[in-house]
């Protein structure tokens, strides 16, 4: 008996790519950070990302397994560490080490990346801009310099885009049964 599962992978990256976007237009200095980037974070940047790595986890995909996991929980964690103070519940991190929590993600994402090799270009693409995303938001709370975080945002929105361009590229390609938007298949 033939068991043909759906690709969950273009929902794990919409939910981190249009999550990261949100949150890097607020970090390039355009919007204050509030209860919408919070709650995709929790919701589309969280939870959804979790369940498109457990839909991973099934069809035996580790890569995707590990990454919407793990990105997922990063989110969920990134939002209780802004919440938690908020309502007393714990005292907010000092920015310095911020900065060591954002370049473990970093050094996460640097082998996340290696691994990417041999997969489409448009992967590699999202996971190379990851990293410097995570390094130069280490670097901004490690410094306090506000321009090193500006870049950062505007750096970010670029990764979140090319998530989502990913995303689509992956459900309007299968949907046509033909490469419409091209992902840099490997050869």
């Amino acid at each position: 008996m033939e068991n043909k599962l759906s690709n969950p992978a273009p929902l794990g990256l919409m939910g981190f790519g249009m999550t990261t976007v949100l949150l890097n237009i607020h970090n390039a200095g355009f919007f204050p950070l509030g209860s919408m980037v919070l709650a995709m974070g929790v919701f589309y940047g969280g939870i959804a990302q979790v369940i498109a790595g457990v839909m991973e986890f099934k069809k035996g995909n580790t890569f995707g397994t590990t990454a919407f996991t793990s990105y997922g929980f990063f989110w969920m964690t990134l939002v209780g560490l802004i919440v938690f103070p908020s309502l007393g519940w714990l005292a907010k991190p000092p920015a310095g080490f911020m900065g060591w929590f954002l370049f473990m993600w970093g050094l996460f994402t640097f082998m996340m990346w290696l691994a990417t090799f041999g997969k489409n270009r448009a992967l590699q693409v999202v996971f190379f801009t990851l990293w410097i995303l995570f390094f130069l938001l280490a670097i901004k709370d490690w410094s306090g310099s506000a321009i090193i975080g500006k870049i950062a945002g505007f750096e970010g929105i670029f990764c979140g885009l090319s998530a989502i361009y990913l995303a689509m590229a992956e459900v309007v390609n299968e949907s046509r049964g033909k490469m419409v938007l091209p992902i840099g298949e490997p050869k």
